[in-house]
């Protein structure tokens, strides 16, 4: 592989599953991926910025203190995205965040971004039905702005929901989050695009 920077920063911005809630190892998949590249010879300089109950509304609001703070010149500045479950959580007026302000979050992240390479890990599924129903709706949403934006996007909804160790331990846990072997999993999903994103 042939790098481009010997100062690369990678932030990765989300909720709980960024901060890697409820694995005891307390790796998550964020820093599986930086040990992977750090042993494939470019390390990286990782901050996490996954922040529990986050929603993309609290994100969008947070994002640029959160990056320009870590955006020293000469430096590669490079952004890992991963939220939705919040945004699709059921409330009494429907869900946290409707649909239509999702996906404007989530230009606005974009926007925001500017030219740091964006890789953009979709929303995993819960032990909920009707939540995850929600879930893939936006995942599917969040999909299209991506490929209309042209950022790399990574469908992890769709392997999880019928993963057997990701689905007992969601279920075993708090309903949402898994333990260590779940996050494994949800890590080796987004590896081949992860290998693929940093090369680019």
């Amino acid at each position: 592989m042939q790098w481009q920077s010997e100062d690369l920063r990678i932030c990765f911005v989300g909720d709980s599953f960024v901060a890697g809630v409820g694995d005891e190892t307390a790796l998550g998949w964020t820093g599986r991926l930086l040990a992977r590249s750090a042993q494939a010879g470019r390390p990286a300089t990782g901050y996490n910025l996954g922040i529990r109950r986050d929603t993309s509304t609290d994100i969008r609001a947070r994002l640029r203190e959160e990056v320009e703070r870590r955006r020293p010149a000469d430096t590669e500045l490079r952004l890992v995205f991963s939220f939705g479950v919040n945004d699709a959580t059921a409330t009494d007026g429907g869900r946290r965040v409707p649909a239509d302000t999702s996906r404007a979050n989530l230009t606005h992240c974009l926007d925001v971004a500017g030219d740091a390479p964006v890789l953009f890990v979709g929303p995993p599924p819960v032990h909920d039905a009707a939540h995850n129903h929600r879930i893939l709706m936006l995942n599917n949403d969040f999909r299209e702005v991506c490929e209309e934006r042209g950022c790399a996007f990574v469908d992890v909804f769709t392997a999880l929901e019928n993963h057997n160790v990701w689905r007992q331990q969601v279920r075993d846990g708090d309903g949402a989050h898994p333990r260590s072997a779940g996050y494994t999993a949800l890590f080796e999903l987004v590896a081949p695009a992860w290998d693929n994103w940093l090369r680019g």
